[in-house]
């Protein structure tokens, strides 16, 4: 016999504090007609200081222009997006006038998304999946090596970036195997608000 435990008797790691995960946040007419309604939107890649992501995205409210590392008014929230928006915010326990920037992205397969913290303008941080599963990893640097977790984002899921989770780690989708869209809606810190 040896010490060396089995792979039944490893524990997956913790995820972040301020991490909150419901898979089953909309029912899938919910998600049926939310992705019939984003289809028709006016996507355009991701831009980059300069460079151009594989992923497509529309801003409302709100849009993070990375060139001039600042925000620009953005066209209203649709409001065939208000419902999916205050339920997010009850499940984050806010207002739903609190959910002032919202971002819709187009994963086309192959599409990820890099390592990042979202910009310190932002607090909390709220993704709805639609469509397609994908891996949400984590990692933060602890000493001289990273500690890593990960979950998979179901269909019609929801989850929430506050505390530690929101400002302590990294996140980053690998290349998506399907079309998936998400809905990323971000709150104002209180002295960084527009």
């Amino acid at each position: 016999m040896t010490d060396q435990p089995s792979l039944i008797d490893i524990e997956p790691p913790a995820l972040p504090e301020g991490f909150c995960y419901e898979p089953d946040f909309l029912d899938r007419e919910e998600e049926r007609a939310l992705v019939t309604a984003i289809k028709g939107l006016p996507f355009k890649p991701f831009e980059f200081h300069g460079f151009e992501g594989k992923r497509r995205v529309v801003s409302f409210g709100w849009r993070y222009d990375f060139k001039e590392a600042k925000l620009r008014e953005a066209p209203p929230i649709p409001d065939f997006l208000h419902a999916a928006g205050a339920k997010a915010a009850r499940f984050a326990e806010l207002h739903a006038h609190a959910l002032e920037q919202l971002l819709v992205t187009e994963y086309h397969p192959g599409a990820p998304i890099g390592w990042h913290i979202d910009r310190p303008i932002f607090a909390d941080v709220i993704g709805v999946s639609l469509l397609a599963s994908c891996t949400f990893r984590f990692r933060r640097k602890s000493g001289g090596a990273w500690a890593r977790a990960s979950l998979m984002l179901e269909p019609g899921s929801v989850y929430l970036l506050r505390g530690p989770a929101r400002t302590a780690w990294e996140h980053s989708i690998p290349p998506v195997e399907k079309l998936r869209y998400s809905l990323t809606f971000r709150t104002f810190r209180k002295k960084a608000r527009p």
